[in-house]
């Protein structure tokens, strides 16, 4: 499992021009990607990393400050474009493994105590954030 984090000011996430996810307020953007040996178990670990990780300022953590998290599907985090101009998707798990991996990370963020607000599964997304530092991590678990 693999996720990108950026400390936010705020983000926001679109579907057709209407917004399903927000956060107003300093937090984490995370995108997460599945593969196909991804179970549970990383679903849970890949959770209490991001609650945990100390990249907010003062090296504070979302856990430390109860800041909230917009999550979103990414399964192109696993695309290789090492040949050719054209990335392969082979790595990504497909969306029936993908889709209860990507909410067992929310539900164990929102059993954590987490605020979190999500995009739509397989959907067109359009996100907007401001992105705080910047810092942007990559998290593989």
């Amino acid at each position: 499992m693999r996720a990108v984090v950026q400390r936010v000011g705020q983000a926001s996430v679109s579907v057709e021009g209407r917004v399903v996810g927000r956060i107003d307020e300093p937090g984490l953007m995370v995108l997460v990607g599945v593969t196909h040996d991804d179970d549970e178990a990383k679903a849970r670990r890949m959770a209490a990393k991001l609650w945990g990780l100390r990249i907010l300022r003062d090296e504070k953590s979302c856990s430390d400050l109860n800041a909230p998290l917009l999550v979103v599907s990414q399964f192109t985090l696993y695309g290789d474009a090492r040949k050719g101009r054209r990335p392969t998707w082979t790595a990504a798990a497909p969306g029936p493994v993908a889709e209860p991996l990507v909410d067992a990370v929310v539900q164990e963020l929102r059993a954590l105590g987490a605020k979190v607000e999500t995009g739509v599964f397989g959907a067109d997304m359009a996100v907007a954030l401001v992105n705080d530092g910047p810092i942007t991590l990559v998290v593989d678990i």
